[in-house]
């Protein structure tokens, strides 16, 4: 663990970066948005992950990259939904007609305060108020993240005095071989369906047969030419952390990502466009993989997907871990 250097955003907000090491890790995270800046591992001569070296592009060209996104993260269809005879407009963010990741102002660009730091985790914490972005109810949330038997693990809880949304995601980039192209790298999910979308990314009706498409990572595969932004359907309710994907570069170095959430997005990077990098870096398209375990993008408006309304006396509870083995 070190204190780290203390950063300023244009706007004149302080950011903490804190490194953190343990399990053959080592790692650096921001407090804007609990964003993990770098990862590396022992014997690996290049980041595990995408990031950039000055803070201020994490509210420009470098969003969502390595940060925890929500208070609901992905899309909820028409920037509304309706609750307990009520209907709540949260902010169109997304094509000026859907709201992304909790909308414009999502937990990626707030402050997180430290709650505890070791050597090898750091716990923080972040309140949002009722009505922030449209959501009801004040929410208070908290994450830890370690690195441990070589493993990136976070672990989000998050409680609420009203009737909310919920769903946080960690947004991380992944190249496991330094190429700046993550096409070649082999994927395994193990889901025998996913969520087709329209041209807007919002899901279609029902679910979708892997089985025969281009989705099918039910073994290991090369990810390919593209075009993957997609929920998969890991379970339809609460179940225990199981490994739901692996990852491997042409290097060997995988990556098995273990999760409680009943979903995983698929995201190849095909809209990175000269986003300034680690090491001098220019990440273009699918310079990086996002494997964002969370609920199903749409729920709140989807009363046949698993339900996301986290409710006063509740937890939430979601666990995530990245593990890395050559």
């Amino acid at each position: 663990m070190s204190a780290g250097a203390t950063l300023t955003l244009p706007d004149g907000r302080a950011v903490r970066q804190v490194a953190l090491r343990g399990g053959g890790l080592s790692a650096k995270v921001l407090t804007l948005g609990a964003i993990l800046q770098d990862l590396r591992l022992e014997g690996v001569d290049h980041p595990l992950v995408l990031g950039c070296p000055k803070v201020a592009d994490y509210l420009g060209p470098g969003r969502y990259l390595g940060a925890v996104v929500g208070r609901y993260a992905n899309r909820i269809a028409g920037a509304r939904f309706g609750l307990e005879g009520r209907v709540f407009r949260t902010d169109p963010n997304f094509l000026g007609r859907h709201t992304l990741h909790g909308g414009a102002d999502g937990v990626d660009i707030h402050i997180w305060r430290i709650e505890e730091l070791a050597p090898d985790h750091v716990a923080m914490r972040l309140d949002l108020p009722d009505g922030h972005m449209g959501f009801p109810g004040n929410l208070r949330i908290g994450v830890t993240i370690a690195l441990r038997d070589g493993a990136l693990s976070l672990d989000f809880a998050a409680e609420t005095d009203a009737p909310t949304p919920c769903s946080l995601a960690h947004h991380g980039y992944f190249d496991l071989d330094g190429t700046g192209d993550v096409r070649d790298h082999r994927l395994r999910i193990a889901a025998a369906h996913y969520l087709p979308v329209d041209a807007e990314l919002i899901p279609l009706p029902g679910t979708a047969p892997v089985a025969g498409t281009r989705f099918d990572f039910r073994a290991p595969r090369r990810i390919g030419p593209g075009g993957h932004d997609h929920n998969f359907c890991l379970s339809d309710g609460p179940v225990a952390a199981r490994v739901v994907a692996e990852l491997t570069g042409l290097s060997g170095l995988s990556m098995q990502v273990e999760t409680d959430a009943p979903g995983l997005q698929l995201y190849d990077g095909g809209h990175f466009d000269g986003v300034p990098g680690l090491e001098g870096r220019l990440y273009g398209p699918h310079a990086g993989l996002a494997l964002e375990t969370q609920h199903w993008p749409d729920a709140p408006n989807r009363p046949d997907f698993p339900d996301a309304i986290l409710r006063p006396g509740g937890i939430y509870r979601h666990h995530v871990a990245y593990r890395f083995r050559r």
